[in-house]
């Protein structure tokens, strides 16, 4: 796969290229919202509760929107906003993060049990229930 016009890595090392694109905690975050939460404005990625700053927010974005992890349009409604999703790409992240998810959840104490429940209940099927519903909205 081609990388980004551009785009100059620290190595060739697919890890590193992962780390380059995802490896700060707002991207995932924002990730996490746009798969689990539906968030697709600004506004809504604003009011998170980790408390992200407008500056890290914008830039984010930008980059998760440069590296083709998630598409940035005009909002049909009201042109002022902007309407964020998942590619196809951002999309197969769902796996990863989902891992990651169970992977805290077994080693340190979190929130959000029946999330953890679910997933460990049946990953197949709530990663197949994730998929359909981001795949919807990126044919619709």
């Amino acid at each position: 796969m081609p990388r980004k016009h551009g785009v100059k890595r620290r190595s060739e090392c697919p890890l590193n290229a992962s780390v380059e694109m995802l490896g700060d905690r707002w991207s995932l975050l924002i990730i996490r919202d746009m798969m689990l939460r539906g968030f697709r404005t600004y506004k809504e990625f604003l009011e998170c509760y980790e408390g992200i700053a407008t500056n890290i927010l914008a830039d984010r974005l930008q980059k998760l929107v440069a590296y083709g992890i998630i598409t940035s349009k005009a909002d049909p409604a009201d042109g002022r906003k902007v309407i964020y999703s998942l590619t196809a790409k951002g999309i197969d992240l769902a796996p990863v993060l989902t891992e990651m998810v169970l992977w805290a959840a077994a080693h340190e104490e979190t929130g959000n049990e029946a999330l953890v429940r679910l997933m460990k209940a049946d990953k197949e099927k709530f990663l197949a229930g994730v998929r359909e519903r981001l795949l919807g909205r990126v044919r619709g």
